[in-house]
């Protein structure tokens, strides 16, 4: 009988059942031979403190974090990456064995990753990026489309406020328009991008008029139920290059599996079929 230690993970929310991690972590394992696990915990903001202190001498090596608590971990956390202070958010933490917890995001990279696996003809340095939402998930894309060299990075949000937020701490590269003139910016972009849950199954419709969309942007949605929402729907029949927002959760995951588990991850047609499934 073994008496190695099986490493575990965990994906940590409020609620966590609607997380697709648990089946894609799985399925990675089992394609490698992995000896590890990786589970759902519906865990509640005031334990979650507690909760993460005790997991490194459960046995876990890690955890990814959702919402609501992506952004209260970072001040758990012993150490935070350049990236994650950044973002001003958290998804991935890693439990070192000297019992310290380090605490990144991967959101910027799995969202870049995805775009260029998904459209591999995209040049950032094409023209504007059209940006739809000023939350949490946009910070990520702001961070990866300036570092991947993007010279104009336009955002309308339904507050604006956020985006004037979001202007001030990144810089002069970034342009704010009111969300009624968001239609009005949308022929600038070579780029757009939707972060917000507008378009999701059981939430509004994105109504942003997209009669100024040019055939060769490339259209891209953090929205992944529907995986084919109507933005990127109308985006296909006119011509555009569309990338879904399954791939961003998918390729996020990669850097955590290979920290935690010792095995970098494929992210390939198998991958995202176990993901939907």
């Amino acid at each position: 009988m073994s008496d190695a230690i099986i490493p575990l993970a965990a994906v940590i929310g409020c609620p966590v059942a609607h997380s697709k991690s648990p089946q894609l972590q799985r399925y990675w394992l089992n394609a490698y031979g992995i000896s590890g696990h990786y589970v759902p915990m519906h865990v509640e903001a005031g334990d979650l403190e507690e909760v993460i202190r005790s997991m490194p001498k459960m046995g876990f090596v890690g955890a990814n974090v959702t919402i609501p608590h992506k952004e209260i971990v970072m001040t758990i956390a012993d150490q935070v990456t350049d990236r994650a202070t950044l973002i001003g958010a958290a998804n991935t933490l890693i439990f070192r064995k000297d019992g310290t917890i380090m605490a990144d995001n991967t959101d910027g990279y799995g969202f870049i990753t995805n775009l260029h696996q998904a459209a591999p003809n995209w040049d950032p340095k094409s023209g504007p990026a059209v940006i739809l939402g000023a939350g949490g998930a946009c910070r990520a894309v702001v961070a990866s489309l300036l570092e991947a060299g993007v010279p104009e990075l336009i955002i309308s949000n339904r507050t604006r406020g956020r985006a004037d937020q979001l202007r001030q701490e990144f810089g002069a590269r970034l342009r704010v328009v009111e969300w009624v003139q968001a239609g009005n910016v949308i022929e600038e972009a070579a780029l757009l991008v939707n972060t917000t849950s507008l378009g999701m199954v059981g939430k509004p419709r994105l109504r942003v008029p997209l009669d100024g969309l040019q055939s060769s942007a490339v259209v891209t949605d953090l929205v992944y139920a529907p995986l084919k929402t109507e933005l990127l729907q109308y985006a296909e029949e006119i011509g555009c290059t569309i990338v879904d927002g399954l791939g961003m959760l998918l390729h996020q995951a990669v850097p955590g599996f290979e920290r935690w588990f010792g095995q970098r991850p494929e992210v390939d047609k198998a991958t995202r079929a176990a993901a939907l499934r």
